[in-house]
């Protein structure tokens, strides 16, 4: 699979889980996409393209800490066994707690959850994944029987109408946005129908936007299962033959959804929007839909992914080609962590907590104290570490400071809690503050194991690094305080290969095809053919057969009956109400080039030229509304915290709802992180959080002073009320505002910049101006610009000077205007990541070159011809530039 110079991996982003390859030249990498991946073919979005950036070890933790004092592995693994066996023996398994992440390999995940429901004999293991798919398990599970995913990424391009609900799969998926692109661009009768109540960038493509009210997806497709039998729409065939419980869903359809008109009312469409939608869903022969986090996070999570499923149970539109509800997960490897149980309500190897299962999987790992009920889901183990009921936790790979709902009381939990261990790869993060004890983990390109993506492709990811400072893998760590708990006998893995050969034998133990996890076709492994493993379908319970890529055609199911299951949906509205106080409904989600909590693609400037600093977009009646202007500081609020975002007014987004990215933490913003206002209320049966719908109230802010600063090296002594970082190239870039001013502003500039080099300055206290330069040698050490108005000169000319060894006169001339010179222009905002396309080339090329279309803008200049994601940008572009002629001309 690879050599020396050339090494083929998985990328370590979301769920789509994209074979990147990996070349080495002398000191450089170069990573590009995988053409013989059948998840991407070749493509790679921003992200992946730019794994390149990440790889420094500019904050990295390399050394085990106890306390913020670096110590021995030895020292640092005995103190975390003793601290779990002390609690263990005073407080028994339940006062213990693992909290994991689908950025784990799946040997890592093994290992764990091993340990904790085999060992410890204890449950309460969840993992950052509750988060994100959780409903569509139960949906699943109650639907197949178990968590199996239908179909294969081939059937969106295969399906003649694809649905997309709750999904942004332009912005979060990009590489499956682009060959879904590519299929409609070759078959011109294909039909694509977004369902969102944000006008997101894949809407641009959609040939039927239905702008949903937020939580109404479950009378929409009760609606449309009304509709199919009304009209014939049932294949009675398939429902009669291998599903049972139709009439009672139907019943529970007709009941909430009577008519196409009652239907429109409630989810406040028109008629004819779900007309065309419910007609071509009837019509069509072939059709998929694919669903996300909009459906998933909600409080009716599970039962609008049974909506959905339950529309192809009644039409047969499932197993076959181009058919199928489709769950897209987030995380590179959210369905291994499904697959060897880390979630708290499963055991291992899609087993539950049933009799037989906890038998046969005691005598598999010869489990001396095996879990047998399930344990504390994300939100409630976070509430009982607030309560005191979990003394220690031990988080893995991910940041619930930042990330999890109502971020406020974890990290009051996490800060009362006895002990706090964290194994990560970060040394900084708003999590780590809390930590007692640090365990520097393997990175990307330094770790090797298996991803699983979200159609159930098993992919090697692969070391073609060295391992920094003492940094060892999860699973290793892991392993070794197991053996200090006493269990050194069933903990002796050498190597990953060593897991995985495990983890597919118990997928095959006592199965004969009663499971749908079944990889025991890989579970004789020789440590060679592990390492030149390729990606690799399951189920695949034979070493000499394909791993089957679509499920169902038979009609058979893993329920106890062997047929698919109905689920009667009643609606149920979010938990949460907007009121006088908090009208504005607040929904969360990803940009396009940022990932999580920024700690991996918060280090690549080119991500960071995109969306800069915490943004809430908000419909232009709303800013009128809340006295907001266009640009400027505001607050968000409601009774369990509050933020401060930069107010982006357009009506991609509704009347009523306000949109905030999730990826801003204290490491980036003063004020920036979102998760201290979001619902903790959980879908009943999934406890996934209603992450989607959180009433707020919003209010401007107005400072006495307003500025940036672009610096060299990060600066630490930043204080003032409002601050944003991001990376540049050569720089990084900090916003700032204040409601005082110093007393002196170039003592003020000189605290945070250094008294060193050459200072150009320039101030106006009756206008409130203030601006320096510092040169060290002939370089542009730092600049900084301040205003009594938010009204400051662009950053993008200056940002250019910093790629410069030395500063020519004419610039310097112009360095406190913050203004090119005669005869340049700024190149504008990046729009195309990939290629680094800024706005006003783009802009000038259009109108020279008459580029009308996307495609000879990508001939041109490359710009929307990889991961296609800034696409739908480019056609707005396209938009404004014919408007300005049309202008021009008087047309």
């Amino acid at each position: 699979m690879h050599d020396s110079q050339q090494i083929l991996s998985t990328c370590p982003y979301c769920g789509v889980g994209c074979g990147v390859m990996i070349r080495k030249d002398e000191n450089r990498y170069d990573i590009q996409g995988d053409v013989s991946h059948p998840a991407n073919r070749g493509r790679i979005c921003p992200k992946g393209s730019m794994l390149i950036d990440t790889l420094n070890l500019d904050g990295r933790l390399l050394h085990p800490q106890i306390n913020n004092e670096q110590v021995s592995w030895d020292r640092a693994l005995d103190k975390v066994a003793n601290g779990f066996r002390q609690t263990l023996d005073n407080h028994g398994p339940d006062s213990v707690a693992f909290y994991v992440s689908g950025q784990l390999l799946t040997e890592d995940y093994y290992v764990a959850n091993k340990l904790m429901k085999g060992f410890i004999g204890g449950a309460n293991i969840d993992t950052n994944s509750r988060l994100c798919m959780a409903s569509s398990v139960v949906g699943h599970k109650r639907a197949f029987g178990k968590d199996t995913v239908p179909g294969c990424y081939d059937d969106l391009e295969l399906a003649e109408l694809v649905v997309l609900v709750g999904s942004n799969l332009a912005w979060c998926h990009p590489v499956l946005y682009q060959r879904l692109l590519s299929s409609k661009n070759n078959n011109p009768n294909k039909k694509i129908i977004v369902i969102d109540p944000r006008r997101t960038q894949t809407a641009e493509i959609a040939d039927l936007f239905l702008p949903i009210k937020p939580g109404t997806d479950t009378i929409l497709f009760n609606g449309l299962l009304s509709f199919l039998q009304q009209n014939n729409g049932i294949d009675r065939t398939f429902t009669d033959t291998h599903t049972e419980n139709f009439a009672a869903a139907m019943e529970a359809a007709s009941m909430s959804a009577v008519d196409i008109e009652s239907v429109a009312n409630l989810c406040d469409l028109e008629a004819d929007q779900v007309r065309y939608f419910y007609s071509h869903f009837l019509k069509t022969g072939r059709a998929v839909t694919v669903y996300s986090q909009g459906v998933n996070q909600s409080t009716s999570g599970s039962d609008k992914v049974n909506s959905i499923i339950n529309v192809h149970l009644a039409t047969g539109k499932i197993g076959k080609f181009g058919c199928g509800p489709f769950s897209i997960t987030g995380q590179p490897n959210a369905m291994g962590g499904r697959e060897v149980g880390g979630l708290a309500n499963q055991l291992a190897a899609h087993m539950d907590f049933a009799e037989d299962d906890i038998d046969r999987v005691r005598r598999f790992w010869d489990s001396p104290a095996i879990a047998t009920r399930a344990g504390l889901t994300a939100v409630d183990m976070f509430e009982q570490l607030a309560k005191g009921k979990i003394k220690a936790i031990w988080i893995m790979a991910t940041n619930p400071a930042v990330s999890m709902p109502d971020a406020n009381r974890v990290r009051s939990a996490l800060e009362r809690c006895e002990l706090v261990v964290v194994s990560d790869c970060v040394e900084s993060t708003d999590t780590n503050h809390y930590a007692n004890i640090l365990l520097p983990a393997l990175a990307w390109g330094e770790k090797e194991g298996t991803v699983t993506n979200s159609e159930r492709c098993i992919s090697r990811q692969r070391t073609f690094m060295p391992a920094p400072g003492e940094a060892k893998a999860d699973w290793w760590i892991i392993a070794e305080v197991a053996k200090r708990l006493g269990f050194q006998e069933n903990f002796t893995y050498n190597k990953s290969a060593d897991i995985f050969r495990e983890h597919a034998r118990l997928s095959g133990f006592e199965n004969a095809g009663t499971r749908d996890f079944d990889i025991s076709g890989l579970a004789e492994l020789f440590d060679q053919e592990y390492e030149q493993l390729s990606p690799t379908y399951w189920p695949k319970p034979s070493a000499t057969k394909e791993g089957t890529r679509r499920l169902f055609a038979d009609g058979q199911f893993f329920t106890p009956s062997g047929k698919a299951q109905f689920v009667a949906v009643y609606p149920e509205p979010p938990a949460e109400k907007i009121s006088k106080n908090f009208p504005l409904i607040l929904n969360t989600g990803r940009v396009r080039d940022q990932w999580h909590t920024m700690t991996r693609t918060g280090k690549s400037a080119r991500l960071a030229t995109h969306v800069s600093e915490p943004v809430a977009d908000i419909n232009p009646s709303d800013v009128e509304t809340f006295s907001l202007s266009d640009g400027c500081l505001a607050k968000i609020e409601n009774a369990r915290g509050s933020m401060v975002v930069r107010v982006s007014s357009n009506d991609s987004v509704a009347i009523g709802q306000v949109f905030v990215p999730m990826h801003w933490s204290g490491q980036f913003a003063s004020d920036g992180g979102v998760g201290g206002l979001v619902s903790p209320q959980v879908d009943p049966y999934s406890k996934q959080p209603e992450l989607k719908f959180t009433p707020v109230s919003i209010r401007q802010i107005d400072y006495s002073w307003y500025g940036f600063m672009l610096i060299r090296e990060p600066a630490t002594a930043i204080t003032t009320d409002y601050w944003t970082r991001s990376a540049g190239d050569g720089f990084w870039c900090y916003e700032l505002a204040g409601h005082e001013q110093p007393e002196s502003w170039d003592k003020w500039a000189r605290e945070i910049v250094g008294d060193t080099g050459s200072w150009v300055e320039f101030r106006d206290d009756s206008r409130g101006l203030y601006r320096c330069a510092v040169l060290v040698g002939e370089r542009l050490q730092a600049c900084i610009f301040i205003a009594k108005t938010p009204e400051l000169p662009s950053k993008t000319w200056l940002s250019g000077l910093f790629n410069n060894d030395s500063i020519s006169d004419a610039a310097r001339l112009n360095l406190l205007s913050g203004l090119p010179g005669p005869g340049e222009q700024e190149a504008g905002k990046v729009v195309c990541a990939c290629f680094s396309v800024r706005r006003n080339v783009l802009l000038e090329a259009i109108h020279a070159q008459q580029l009308t279309t996307t495609s000879l803008i990508g001939k041109s200049l490359k710009a929307g011809t990889n991961c296609g994601s800034c696409i739908p940008e480019l056609n707005k572009i396209i938009k404004e530039s014919d408007a300005r002629l049309k202008l021009s001309a008087g047309v």
